[in-house]
C-alpha cells in the first residue's frame, strides 16, 4: 500500500471533508481517504502504482475544492506556509472590519427611524421608502462584494449538487436580497411601504465573516506542538572538516559520515554518535525526559536535543528526513490526519446535514405561510434556519482535539501513530507489560555463580556459548567473563530454552531448568541451591557440561526507579497491570513483587506471547501490550494497543500503535490521561455541536414564538452559528493547559 498526503483548499465545514472523501474514495485503487477539517489536509492510502496523485487531485477540483500533493515537512516549507497563513487571515481580517462597517452603517440606515435616531429625511424609510430602499441596497452591495467568496463557495457547491454550509449563507442572504430587491421596485412602482432585508443579509454575512476569522485564527493554534518540534532544529550547522576546520554550512547539506562540532548551548543539528568529549544533552523536547542526559564517547545524540554544559564532536549517522526528529514530525502528522472511531457519528450526519438543513428550512417557512402569516414573517423563518445551523461545529470537534491531543503528546515523549489508537487507549481495562527493558532497565548483571567446580571455568563456558547468542542476558554474562573465550562449533539455537554447542570436543548446554531436564539426567545438588536465588527474583541461568550441571548464574535485571510508582497510578486509574515474562513462577513472582504487580504470566515462550494476550481478550479484557516492540512484535499487534517502548531514536516501531520515547512506564501514565483528556474533550466538542443544533433549529423554526415568545432574529442566528465553531476549536485548544507533575519526588511523570 501507498500513501499520500495532499493539501485541500476552499473547505468551510464537514459536509465539504464528507464530499471531498465519498469523491476520493471511489477512485480505483483507493482504500483510504480521510479529509481533516481543522488540518486542511487529506491523507490518501491505495493500492501501490494503482493511482496518480493528478488523478486524486482531478477528483477534487471535480468535487469543488482545490487540492495540491502537500510539502515535505521541513523547516522551510512549514515557514513558507505559517507566511502564507498570515497573508490570507490578514486578507479575511481586512474583509471582515470593512463588512462589519459596512454592515453597522447599513443597519443604522435601516432601523435609526424607528429608534427615533438622527438621520437625513431622505434615508428614513419611513419619510422616503423610495429613496431609502435604493440607499440600503446600495450600501449592502459592498458587504456582499467583500464576502463573495462566501457566496460563490456556496452557489458552486450548491449547483454541484452537494451542497455545504456556504450554500446555506449562499441561499440565506441571497433570499433576503433578492425579496429586498423586489420589495424595493414595488415601492418605487407602487409607492407603498414595503418590508426590506438589506440589512440582515449584509449583517449575517458580516457575522459568519467574523465567526470564521475567529475559527482560523483558533485552528492556527491547534498545530503549535507540530511547529515547536520542526523548530527544534537549527538552520546551521559547525562541520569539521578533514583539515580540521571548522565550517558553518546549512543543516540540509549534512551528509552522512559528516563530523560536527556542537559547543555548550548549542542545539544538535542531527542524529549521530559521539566521537569525543563529554557532556548532557537536553532530550525534553523530544522524549519528555526532564532530566539531562550525559554523553560520551559512543553515545548516541539526537538532533533538536540541546547541548547544555560541553563540547562535544560526534559523526552523523542520520540526516535529512531519516533524524529521529523527522520520523517523530512525521508520525504526529499522520496522527493528526488521520480519524477517531468517535467521529463516525458526526461524519455520518455531516453527509445528509445540509440537504436535511435546507428542507427543514423550506417546510418551516412555508408552514408559516399556509398557517395565515405573511410572507416577511415565513421569510425570516427560512432565512433563520438557514444560517443557524452549523456543520462546522460537527466538522471540527474531533479533530482538532485529534490534532490537540496528538501535538501535546509529542511533546511529553508519547508518540500516537494515529486518532483510533488515542481514543482506544481511554477504553482499555488491562494493561499487559512485557518485564525485560519495560519494567526493568533491560541491563541485566550476573550477581550469582553457583558451581560444583571452578567458577571462572563456569563462566568461560558460558560466555563462550552466549558470545553467539542474541538472548537479552547474553550481554550480563560475557560482562561477567574475565577469561578469553572459547571457540565453539555446532552452535544451535533452541528458542524459550536457551542454547547449546560443542567447546573442545564437549557438548555444553546454557539455558532454563527445561533445557536441563533435556540435557541432562538425575538429580543435581544446583538446583536445590538455585532455589533461594529463583525467589530473590534472579533469572537462572544453569550450565551444563557432557550431560552435568556444572553451573548456575543468578542475573538479575533492576527494576526501573519509576516503575513502582507508574504501576500503582495505573492501578488507581482502574487498569488491571499485568506482567507477562518467560522468567519461571517463582522469580516472576518475586520482580512482580518489587514492582507492585498482581497478577503475573511467566514461562511464557516467546511465541506464547500473542496467545497470553489472546486468552485475556476471551475474558473480555480489552488489552494494551507494552514491550519493546521487536521481540513483543506479535503481541503488540494482537492487542487492542500495541505500545512500543522507544529509546529516543527508535521511533518507527512498525507494529505498535503508541511510543514511548524515554523508555519510561511514567510516559504510559501520561499517555492513557492524556487519552482519557483527549476522548473528553472530543465529546464536550461533539455534545456542544448537537446540543447547539438540536437547541437552535427549533428556536429559529419559531418554537418560542408559538408560546408567546420572540422570534429569533436571522441577525442573531448568523453571530450564533459563528460562536459555536469558535467554542469547539477553543474547548480543543484548553487540552494545551494541562501539566505534567511529578509521579514521586524525583522521578516520573503524571499529566493532570
Amino acid at each position: 500500500m501507498a500513501a499520500e498526503q495532499f493539501k485541500i483548499d476552499g473547505m468551510v465545514c464537514a459536509s465539504c471533508a464528507q464530499t471531498i472523501e465519498h469523491a476520493v474514495s471511489k477512485l480505483p485503487g483507493v482504500s483510504v481517504a480521510n479529509v481533516n477539517l481543522a488540518a486542511e489536509r487529506m491523507r490518501v492510502e491505495f493500492a501501490d502504482q494503482a493511482l496518480a496523485p493528478a488523478e486524486v487531485i482531478q477528483a477534487v477540483v471535480n468535487a469543488g475544492y482545490g487540492a495540491e500533493l502537500a510539502q515535505e515537512l521541513t523547516q522551510e516549507n512549514v515557514a513558507a506556509e505559517r507566511d502564507e497563513k498570515v497573508v490570507q487571515l490578514t486578507q479575511q481580517r481586512n474583509a471582515m472590519i470593512g463588512a462589519l462597517i459596512g454592515a453597522a452603517v447599513l443597519m443604522y440606515v435601516a432601523m435609526a427611524g424607528d429608534l427615533h435616531l438622527p438621520t437625513f429625511n431622505w434615508l428614513n424609510p419611513m419619510m422616503a421608502p423610495q429613496t431609502a430602499s435604493i440607499a440600503e441596497m446600495i450600501l449592502a452591495l459592498p458587504v456582499l462584494w467583500l464576502g463573495r467568496d462566501y457566496l460563490l463557495k456556496g452557489a458552486k457547491t450548491l449547483f454541484k449538487g452537494h451542497p455545504n454550509m456556504d450554500s446555506l449563507v449562499f441561499v440565506g442572504t441571497g433570499t433576503a436580497f433578492l425579496y429586498s430587491v423586489v420589495n424595493t421596485v414595488l415601492i418605487w412602482t407602487t409607492q407603498t411601504h414595503q418590508p426590506l432585508y438589506f440589512e440582515a443579509s449584509a449583517t449575517i454575512l458580516a457575522l459568519i465573516m467574523l465567526g470564521k476569522y475567529f475559527e482560523a485564527l483558533s485552528k492556527q493554534k491547534t498545530t503549535t506542538s507540530m511547529t515547536a518540534l520542526l523548530t527544534l532544529v537549527p538552520k546551521m550547522a559547525d562541520r569539521v572538516n578533514p583539515d580540521g576546520a571548522v565550517q558553518s554550512v546549512p543543516v540540509n547539506k549534512l551528509q552522512v559520515g559528516d563530523t560536527l562540532l556542537v559547543k555548550s548551548g548549542q542545539t544538535i543539528p542531527v542524529d549521530g554518535t559521539v566521537k569525543s568529549g563529554q557532556t548532557t544533552v537536553d532530550e525534553s523536547m523530544l522524549t519528555g525526559e526532564s532530566l539531562p542526559i550525559t554523553k560520551v564517547n559512543g553515545d548516541r545524540v539526537i538532533g533538536g536535543s540541546t547541548n547544555k554544559n560541553g563540547q562535544i564532536t560526534y559523526q552523523a549517522t542520520h540526516v535529512g528526513s531519516d533524524t529521529a526528529l523527522a520520523h517523530i514530525v512525521k508520525l504526529v502528522s499522520d496522527a493528526q490526519g488521520s480519524k477517531a472511531p468517535i467521529a463516525r457519528l458526526a461524519d455520518k450526519i455531516s453527509g445528509v446535514f445540509v440537504p436535511v438543513i435546507m428542507a427543514i428550512a423550506l417546510v418551516g417557512g412555508v408552514a408559516w405561510l399556509l398557517s395565515g402569516q405573511s410572507l416577511a414573517f415565513s421569510l425570516t423563518i427560512f432565512v433563520s434556519v438557514l444560517v443557524i445551523a452549523c456543520p462546522c461545529a460537527l466538522g471540527l470537534a474531533t479533530p482538532t482535539a485529534i490534532m490537540v491531543g496528538t501535538g501535546l503528546g509529542a511533546k511529553h515523549g508519547v508518540l500516537f501513530k494515529n486518532g483510533a489508537a488515542l481514543e482506544q487507549l481511554a477504553q482499555l481495562d488491562t494493561v499487559v507489560l512485557d518485564k525485560t527493558g519495560t519494567i526493568t532497565q533491560g541491563q541485566p548483571q550476573v550477581t550469582d555463580v553457583l558451581t560444583t567446580g571452578d567458577r571462572a571455568e563456569v563462566l568461560q563456558l558460558a560466555a563462550s556459548l552466549e558470545y553467539y547468542s542474541d538472548h537479552p542476558l547474553a550481554s550480563a554474562v560475557i560482562e561477567a567473563n574475565d577469561s578469553q573465550r572459547q571457540s565453539v562449533t555446532d552452535f544451535t539455537t533452541l528458542p524459550g530454552l536457551g542454547v547449546t554447542g560443542t567447546i573442545n570436543g564437549v557438548t555444553v548446554a546454557l539455558g532454563n531448568a527445561k533445557l536441563m531436564q533435556q540435557q541432562t539426567s538425575g538429580e543435581n545438588a544446583l538446583f536445590a541451591q538455585a532455589a533461594s536465588l529463583s525467589t530473590a527474583g534472579k533469572t537462572l541461568i544453569y550450565v551444563a557440561q557432557a550431560g552435568t550441571v556444572i553451573g548456575v548464574l543468578g542475573v538479575t535485571d533492576p527494576i526501573k526507579t519509576d516503575s513502582p510508582a507508574a504501576i500503582k497510578r495505573l492501578q488507581q486509574l482502574g487498569l488491571n497491570v499485568v506482567m507477562l515474562t518467560g522468567d519461571n513462577r517463582p522469580t516472576a513472582e518475586a520482580i512482580a513483587t518489587q514492582a507492585g504487580i498482581q497478577q503475573v504470566i511467566s514461562d511464557v515462550l516467546p511465541a506464547g506471547k500473542a496467545d497470553a494476550i489472546k486468552s485475556l481478550q476471551q475474558q473480555g479484557h480489552k488489552v494494551a501490550m507494552v514491550g519493546d516492540g521487536i521481540n513483543d512484535a506479535p503481541a503488540l499487534v494482537q492487542a487492542e494497543i500495541g505500545v512500543a517502548i522507544g529509546n529516543g531514536t527508535d521511533v518507527a516501531v512498525d507494529s505498535a500503535d503508541v511510543i514511548l520515547m524515554n523508555s519510561d512506564l511514567s510516559s504510559l501514565v501520561t499517555a492513557r490521561q492524556l487519552s482519557h483528556k483527549t476522548m473528553i474533550n472530543i465529546k464536550e466538542n461533539l455534545f456542544w455541536a448537537f446540543f447547539y443544533n438540536v437547541l437552535g433549529i427549533p428556536v429559529a423554526l419559531g418554537l418560542l414564538y408559538l408560546f408567546g415568545g420572540p422570534l429569533l432574529n436571522p441577525m442573531i442566528a448568523a453571530g450564533a452559528m459563528g460562536f459555536s465553531s469558535v467554542t469547539v476549536v477553543l474547548n480543543a485548544l484548553r487540552l494545551n493547559r494541562f501539566k505534567i507533575k511529578p509521579l514521586t519526588q524525583s522521578e516520573g511523570k503524571l499529566l493532570e
